[in-house]
C-alpha cells in the first residue's frame, strides 16, 4: 500500500520507484526500438500537452505549477519563446494557441452529458496506480479514471476517424488487455479530435484485446532477452528481423 502512496505522485511513478516495473509505455520501447529502453527521454511537445489536458480534466488543483505556463508566442523559433524558457529556466512550454486549442477540446468533453456524467460520476478516482505481476513480470500502471464498472482512458486525436487504426499503432491495445487485468474491468476510451473536437466513446473487443495480449507477451520475451536477470543476449547485438 505505501508504494501505490508513493507511485500516485509522478516523480515516483516516473522515477527510480517506478522504473521497477515495466509499463505500457515500455511495451512501444521494447517492440520498436530496445536499443533506447529505460534512456531518459526529454518531454516532447505531446506529452507536455497530453499532461494538461489530464490534468486540467482531472487534476485542476495542480494546474498552478509552472509546467503549464503558456507563452504567447508565434512558434518555438520566436525570441519571445526562447527568452521565456530562459525566465522559466525550462526547456519546454506550450505555446498559447496550444494551451487554447487543448481548452477547447477540455470545454467540449465536459460540455458533453454522456461523457461529463460518466467522467465525474460520484464516487469514481482519478489517477490511480496499481502494480500487479503478469506472465512472471512486475507490472505498473495508472488509470485515468477508476469507475463503478469501468475504468476510462482519456484520449486526444488528430484525426478521430482513424482512431481505432491509431489505437493499435499507439498500443492502446496493450494498454486496454493490461489495464483489465490490473483492475478487473474493461478499459473504455473517451476521445476528442483535437482538429474538429468531434467526440468519441471506443469500447475495445476481443480481437484488440488479443492483439494486447500478443504484444505484452512479445515485449517480455525480448526484455527478458537483453534485460532480464538471465539475459542471453547483448542488446548490442540486436539486429531487426522481418519477412517481407
Amino acid at each position: 500500500m505505501e508504494v501505490l502512496k508513493l507511485l500516485k505522485d509522478d516523480s515516483h511513478y516516473y522515477g527510480e520507484l517506478g522504473r521497477q516495473y515495466l509499463s505500457n509505455s515500455d511495451i512501444i520501447t521494447l517492440l520498436n526500438d530496445p536499443k533506447s529502453f529505460r534512456e531518459e527521454k526529454p518531454m516532447s511537445k505531446a506529452m507536455l500537452i497530453g499532461r494538461y489536458f489530464h490534468t486540467k480534466m482531472l487534476e485542476p488543483d495542480k494546474l498552478d505549477s509552472e509546467e503549464y505556463i503558456p507563452i504567447d508566442a508565434s512558434s518555438r523559433n520566436t525570441k519571445i519563446y526562447k527568452e521565456g524558457l530562459q525566465y522559466y529556466e525550462r526547456d519546454l512550454m506550450m505555446l498559447q494557441k496550444e494551451k487554447d486549442d487543448i481548452d477547447k477540446a477540455i470545454l467540449t468533453m465536459q460540455s458533453n452529458l454522456e461523457m461529463y456524467d460518466s467522467i465525474y460520476a460520484e464516487g469514481n478516482e482519478f489517477e490511480v496506480p496499481t502494480t500487479m505481476e503478469i506472465f512472471g513480470i512486475a507490472w505498473k500502471g495508472k488509470a485515468d479514471i477508476v469507475a463503478k464498472n469501468m475504468l476510462i482512458d482519456l484520449k486526444t486525436t488528430s484525426n478521430i476517424k482513424d482512431f481505432k487504426y491509431s489505437a493499435r499503432k499507439y498500443n492502446y491495445d496493450s494498454q486496454a488487455w493490461l489495464y483489465q487485468q490490473f483492475f478487473g474491468k474493461p478499459l473504455i476510451f473517451y476521445v476528442i479530435d483535437k482538429t474538429s473536437y468531434e467526440l468519441g466513446i471506443f469500447e475495445p473487443g476481443e480481437t484488440f484485446l488479443e492483439y494486447g495480449k500478443e504484444k505484452v507477451k512479445r515485449a517480455i520475451e525480448i526484455f527478458r532477452k537483453f534485460y532480464g536477470e538471465s539475459a542471453e543476449e547483448n542488446i548490442d547485438d540486436y539486429i531487426i528481423k522481418e519477412t517481407l
